[in-house]
């Protein structure tokens, strides 16, 4: 029944977008994500989805994790809704593997990647998403194995003119929508651009707040707030600076989030600071830049109320200097340093800290008019580990309507600190996650070959064969009290969850990804992305471990915008299916299979300045988990009012 309503939905949509016209978006744009050098996504050798960041008011999504998961191919598993956590898995990887990139600097946070959807921007703020498939460590480093994330802001992309005299550009923007809905819902997400000459600075904020919906123990509540400012200043005609600070601070029910213990009634809280320059230097074929990011987080958990509560404070400090230069219109070249340092202090992990430092080069050389080959390598250095080279190689062939393309290439990652030490820190442990210290690093080798078919301006399809030999993967897997390799602070009758390397996982599958965009007048327009992936993971561990035998082994999504007049609906809607499991203790399961569809109405009017909107989110109010434990909402019903002026 699932699987008829899900064809059903796809098929009026497509059947709808037959009528309509015009091109909106470009379906091969310019991206930099794939080799830190603009290129056209045909010429990168890569399967690169690009998002416009407008498309966060017209579709039905209140976070930019609701965004990312109707992305063709990107699974996002949530625990709890409208930004509270979820966890980004590409290409079967675990959450760790994926690597979040904000205006050219990386987000993960030392502790644990169960933060890297906490991307502190706000949405209004988002030029554009692009989204890497793919091995990606030979130019990004560690967490680069299943893909990359990265999100660019209308300041830092804003293309400056340094002679003030003729007030040539002229941007201004505002936004603003309020939500109110069931469960106490009341969501509020504003932001102002302004562009003059040689100045461009945005500033936004993102409150996403509801009293919750009725849980085992407690209500799912959660209050999370975002608030972000940029500016970028040219200097002069090939000088110019960038600069982001945000705050970032999430406050959420987390009950079953970690554990699937009856006794666990969690609350947690995320604060987050980020700071970031970007120094940019250009002049004729040279480009320098430097990037400096400080990231501080503080997390506390209480698991429940007569626990003590878990208290970490991780830092990040980074610096990537690049130089880009291009030697003639086929031959261009990357080079870089990457400098990382981070640390942690915790009353549960201990205080560690870790340095790293990586130079990179990339070249890009297209050879005839069709075929472009891209070879890069990068040398890791990484405190306690020594040094490794890490190469890859993409190449494409790009003629009239078809791109073929194929990537081959190394991988790494590192523990973070949660694998390493958690639960390190206690009197005593009863039972749940403990870290290893011993843990070694991650390595895999990853190939893909791909084509895309562009029918039309407005209609691509792409299909890709994807392959990820891995060795020393890092996952936990339930393990006996006697097994442990520490026992100090351990109740011997606890049951435990112990981060390990797996010899061998093997992860093998395909996705076809569909774009479609049209644009009949200013007053009709149709936008259609739809995806699907088939993975199968192989493990030598006769014990399935949790992140690995929790991707989808099928997942399609989808997302639909259809505009006439003054009216606009929109769709999105993910089906999926996955290892089924049960925990008896609170009553919870994760189900082979799900099919989850939102919707959304909106009339516009005073010139499309105010918008007046319906929405819908689990309209079929399907009873759903993406990890054991953490249970989804059911049906939300919500609405608001939406401001919009540009100029």
């Amino acid at each position: 029944m699932k699987k008829q309503l899900l064809t059903s939905a796809l098929l009026v949509i497509l059947c709808a977008s037959q009528y309509t016209i015009a091109q909106e978006i470009a379906l091969d744009p310019v991206t930099i994500t794939s080799s830190l050098i603009e290129k056209r996504a045909s010429e990168s050798g890569r399967n690169i989805a690009v998002i416009k960041g407008e498309y966060f008011q017209n579709l039905p999504v209140n976070s930019i994790d609701d965004l990312l998961r109707y992305v063709p191919g990107l699974e996002i598993q949530a625990r709890g809704p409208m930004g509270s956590q979820s966890d980004i898995v590409l290409r079967g990887g675990t959450f760790q593997q994926v690597l979040v990139i904000l205006d050219g600097l990386r987000l993960n946070d030392p502790n644990t990647g169960h933060f890297s959807s906490y991307i502190p921007i706000t949405p209004s703020e988002i030029e554009r998403i692009e989204v890497l498939k793919g091995a990606s460590s030979a130019i990004y480093g560690s967490e680069a194995v299943g893909g990359v994330i990265h999100v660019i802001s209308k300041t830092f992309a804003a293309k400056l003119e340094a002679d003030n005299s003729g007030d040539h550009i002229k941007r201004h923007a505002v936004n603003a929508a309020v939500t109110a809905g069931e469960y106490g819902l009341r969501n509020l997400n504003a932001s102002g651009f302004i562009q003059r000459n040689k100045l461009a600075v945005s500033a936004g904020i993102l409150s996403n707040n509801a009293d919750g919906v009725q849980q085992r123990g407690a209500k799912g509540y959660f209050h999370n707030n975002t608030a972000s400012v940029s500016a970028q200043y040219a200097i002069s005609p090939e000088l110019r600076v960038g600069m982001r600070s945000s705050f970032d601070h999430r406050d959420f029910a987390a009950q079953n989030f970690y554990t699937t213990f009856a006794s666990d009634t969690a609350n947690e809280q995320v604060k987050t600071f980020w700071n970031q320059i970007q120094v940019g230097y250009k002049k004729g074929r040279s480009a320098i830049t430097l990037d400096g990011g400080y990231k501080y987080v503080q997390d506390q958990y209480l698991y429940n109320s007569v626990s003590i509560k878990n208290d970490s404070k991780s830092q990040l400090w980074q610096g990537l200097l690049t130089w880009q230069q291009t030697f003639t219109e086929k031959t261009s070249l990357v080079a870089g340093l990457n400098y990382q340092r981070k640390n942690i202090a915790s009353n549960d992990r201990g205080n560690h800290t870790l340095n790293q430092l990586a130079p990179f080069v990339s070249l890009s050389q297209r050879m005839g008019a069709y075929f472009t080959v891209s070879p890069s390598i990068r040398l890791d250095y990484r405190q306690h580990l020594g040094t490794e080279a890490v190469p890859q190689v993409n190449l494409s062939f790009k003629k009239d309507n078809w791109q073929l393309r194929g990537s081959a290439g190394k991988t790494i990652r590192d523990a973070d600190f949660t694998e390493r030490y958690n639960n390190y820190g206690k009197k005593l442990v009863t039972g749940g996650s403990v870290g290893n210290p011993d843990l070694r690093a991650e390595r895999s080798f990853s190939y893909e070959a791909g084509a895309d078919w562009f029918l039309a301006s407005n209609l691509k399809l792409s299909g890709t064969f994807f392959r990820r030999l891995q060795r020393d993967l890092i996952d936990f897997t339930t393990t006996p009290y006697a097994n442990m390799p520490r026992k100090e602070n351990l109740s011997p009758t606890g049951t435990f969850a112990l981060a390990g390397n797996i010899a061998r996982v093997n992860t093998t599958g395909f996705e076809v990804d569909l774009q479609y965009n049209k644009q009949i007048t200013d007053q009709q327009f149709v936008f259609f992305n739809a995806g699907l992936t088939r993975i199968n993971s192989e493990s030598s561990n006769l014990t399935p471990s949790f992140y690995v035998s929790s991707h989808a082994r099928f997942l399609t999504n989808f997302s639909a915008i259809y505009r006439l007049q003054k009216f606009s609906f929109s769709l999105n809607g993910l089906y999926k299916t996955r290892a089924g499991r049960e925990a008896t203790a609170i009553q919870a399961a994760v189900s082979k299979q799900y099919f989850v569809l939102n919707g959304k109405a909106e009339y516009a009017f005073l010139n499309r300045m105010l918008t007046i909107f319906a929405q819908v989110d689990n309209v079929f109010n399907t009873r759903y988990s993406d990890l054991l434990g953490a249970q989804m909402p059911g049906s939300w019903v919500m609405g608001g009012l939406r401001f919009q002026w540009t100029k």
